[in-house]
């Protein structure tokens, strides 16, 4: 006996519609199915097809269509034919319009997209805890944005926010001591920030560090001179990059963030 054949239709890639009625065939173990997907169903020329195929198989379908005419067309059709085709998508969302007084915008593939903005997401931050304060510079020349600024601008908060926006971020610690990597200096300047601040604020933001870290607020990490140093440095090198400037110093992440996004998407 040959398997029997299920065919999947779908006005978008079909993926949904594979997955339920594979979850389904799942629960009839030692049963041998044949599973057909036909994608981007979009006209009754191609349910018309479709019903062909199925009638001369003796087949089933399985079917998400989002659009309410061809959808409601392949309901006549398979009626008319005597062919049993299963609706997967459509009484739910019928319920959902009814019950909560909801319209759909009926566009195919919606799922897909969110499934990628996800993807993009999840991508985007695990790239930046990867190249977070300058560990691999490799990275400064994958990045959407590199950051550019001295310890405790924000920098790494800033990296996260921007990667839920889906933007792969880089940052760069600048160091008197420490020559930056190469790689800052290949980067187009549009795609480089320097975060600067206030002498004043950051020497307060430091010895607040020290201080939960249970250490004395008189090391040299939160010595005046020594972060008048560091932003002086850092002055040097923004302007060698010749990249925009933030002032950070009374700004929220997310201010600061879409402040950020605003100048690169200008660029």
């Amino acid at each position: 006996m040959e398997s029997p054949i299920i065919y999947v239709v779908s006005d978008s890639v079909g993926e949904t519609a594979e997955l339920v009625t594979k979850a389904a065939i799942s629960q009839f173990i030692g049963s041998d199915f044949s599973i057909r997907r036909i994608p981007y169903v979009e006209d009754e020329a191609n349910v018309d097809e479709v019903i062909s195929l199925a009638k001369l198989n003796k087949a089933l379908i399985a079917y998400t269509l989002v659009r309410p005419r061809i959808r409601e067309y392949m309901k006549l059709q398979s009626n008319k034919e005597n062919i049993f085709a299963f609706d997967i998508i459509g009484p739910l969302m019928d319920t959902l319009q009814q019950r909560f007084n909801l319209q759909p915008v009926h566009e195919p593939g919606l799922v897909r997209k969110l499934d990628d903005d996800y993807f993009k997401r999840v991508e985007a931050i695990e790239f930046a805890v990867k190249y977070d304060d300058g560990r691999d510079p490799r990275g400064i020349l994958r990045a959407d944005i590199v950051l550019v600024g001295v310890s405790r601008t924000s920098k790494t908060p800033l990296s996260q926010y921007l990667a839920h926006k889906r933007y792969k971020v880089a940052n760069v610690p600048l160091v008197p001591e420490v020559e930056p990597p190469e790689e800052l200096f290949l980067v187009p300047p549009e795609k480089c920030i320097g975060l600067k601040i206030m002498p004043e604020k950051l020497n307060n933001i430091r010895k607040e560090r020290l201080k939960s870290l249970g250490l004395g607020d008189h090391a040299i990490y939160a010595n005046m001179e020594r972060i008048k140093e560091e932003l002086d440095y850092f002055e040097g090198i923004i302007g060698r990059l010749k990249c925009p400037v933030i002032d950070v110093t009374n700004k929220a992440v997310e201010e600061t963030a879409n402040t950020i996004i605003n100048l690169i998407q200008k660029k």
